[in-house]
């Protein structure tokens, strides 16, 4: 490995971590598209991640949280999006419990009540499945929609 390459692609990572928080798996993503070979990619990496430039728990901390008040996801969605991410489950189990409860209550009841004001049609069982499609692709869980869904209607 040449140490001039290496150097080249760590500044080029460095600066890349700098703009915003990033994972292990998008540093790696793009430093192959920067053309690194595999060999530098690891030592990159393991150099950010030493330097801490790269912490795949401080990013999943931030990750949840943008995730969930932004992108107004549920866990499952949040969870799935991380899993991709190759985030591994303990890493992101305690970010994902950090998840005020009734803050995700309140925002899956003003998600079905949103819904529900632009569902068309007179058949309630048509309404019920197109509101707890779009509660379920946003990913809150099955048991909780149903719960939600009770209150709501």
């Amino acid at each position: 490995m040449d140490a001039e390459e290496f150097e080249k692609y760590l500044l080029k990572a460095q600066s890349y971590c700098s703009r915003a928080e990033k994972c292990e798996s998008d540093v790696r993503t793009y430093l192959y598209k920067q053309h690194a070979d595999s060999e530098i990619i690891s030592k990159v990496i393991e150099s950010l991640v030493e330097d801490k430039f790269v912490d795949n728990e401080r990013y999943a901390r931030a990750f949840v949280s943008d995730a969930f008040k932004f992108n107004k996801w549920g866990r499952l969605k949040i969870r799935q999006a991380l899993l991709a991410k190759g985030i591994s489950d303990n890493i992101m189990a305690e970010p994902l419990s950090e998840i005020d409860e009734a803050e995700y209550m309140s925002l899956l009841e003003s998600l079905i009540k949103s819904k529900l004001k632009s569902v068309r049609g007179d058949d309630e069982y048509k309404v019920k499945a197109s509101v707890f499609r779009f509660a379920y692709s946003r990913g809150f869980e099955p048991e909780l929609v149903e719960k939600t869904w009770g209150r709501v209607s």
